[in-house]
């Protein structure tokens, strides 16, 4: 019984090391080409939301350079302006003393002696309030643009520093998908999609649609093939809201390089109203495409991925919009 007790003692010691070893070496299975295509697409829409972000800031910091600019377009005229005013001022007290017109002892000899001295110092009195008026006028102007401009400034100042913090952000993202997409070359054979072969029916035979969206849409049928790059609007890759913002660039429309601020710049329509050239808005609003009919969008999909014309339900819509 002693040497049947030690032996059930070992095999129960001996499974607990089977139980115990067993998830380290499954820990250490090699990744399938599913589990690796999983984890790419994981990082890049983390990736694809930081880059949607960064290009947020970048279209806010575009319209404050620009605010400012104009803003100190303004200023410059109103310093200009001020000190003429001034020099006015002195100019006419310089000029009625040099000719006579204030001297007193002349006034006085003059027809209507003290009586005319006192209308032409009143008539001096009037101009040199209203040349004072419009400096001050042209003062309080000034001041209220250089608050205006030190506000975009210090706007400016703040958005630089957030630019900052999102590029280290994407520095690491992107690091991370430099491992992953070395496991994918591993298992595929390579990192990234090569560049897909433009089939003539896509490339060339974009739907007969007229107009700008005409133009947006064979624009969007130009860009097939092309790869994902973050941050990027073309002409040689993409990223989502890049790819929509060129394509109506190039019908003549302005759009911003970033996905939210689309969504809030079209009008929203209802799915039964979709046209070719309208956008279609994805849950989170973090993923925008170019609808281009028979419920197929093109759309600049991923990190490592080309631009494709797919099925406008790969994944959940949030709304659709139409260019203004």
């Amino acid at each position: 019984m002693s040497s049947l007790r030690n032996l059930l003692r070992t095999m129960a010691l001996a499974g607990m090391s089977a139980a115990l070893i067993a998830p380290t070496a499954v820990a250490y299975a090699e990744p399938s080409p599913a589990d690796l295509t999983r984890r790419i697409e994981t990082s890049s829409a983390e990736l694809e939301r930081v880059v949607e972000s960064y290009n947020k800031l970048n279209e806010e910091i575009k319209t404050n350079k620009t605010a400012a600019a104009r803003l100190q377009a303004r200023i410059g005229p109103l310093e200009q302006q001020t000190e003429q005013s001034r020099a006015d001022v002195a100019e006419l007290a310089n000029t009625a003393y040099k000719s006579g017109e204030l001297r007193t002892a002349d006034a006085l000899l003059r027809p209507g002696g003290s009586a005319a001295l006192l209308d032409r110092l009143g008539a001096l009195d009037q101009l040199t309030r209203q040349r004072q008026e419009r400096i001050s006028g042209f003062t309080a102007n000034q001041k209220r643009l250089l608050d205006e401009k030190r506000r975009l400034d210090a706007t400016l100042i703040r958005q630089a520093a957030q630019a900052r913090q999102l590029a280290a952000g994407k520095k690491q993202i992107e690091r991370d998908l430099a491992k992953l997409y070395e496991l994918r070359r591993q298992a595929y054979g390579a990192p990234t999609e090569r560049p897909a072969p433009k089939a003539p029916a896509e490339a060339g035979n974009a739907p007969a649609v007229s107009g700008a969206a005409g133009t947006a849409v064979r624009y969007a049928f130009g860009a097939l093939g092309k790869p994902y790059v973050w941050a990027a609007d073309g002409p040689n890759g993409y990223d989502c809201s890049g790819l929509t913002s060129a394509a109506w660039r190039a019908a003549g429309k302005s759009l911003p390089h970033n996905t939210r601020m689309q969504w809030g710049a079209v009008a929203h329509i209802g799915r039964g109203d979709l046209r070719p050239g309208d956008l279609v808005f994805y849950s989170g609003l973090g993923h925008v495409a170019l609808y281009v009919g028979d419920g197929q969008v093109i759309d600049a999909p991923s990190a490592g991925r080309n631009v494709l014309k797919r099925g406008m339900n790969m994944m959940s819509i949030q709304g659709y919009g139409r260019v203004r």
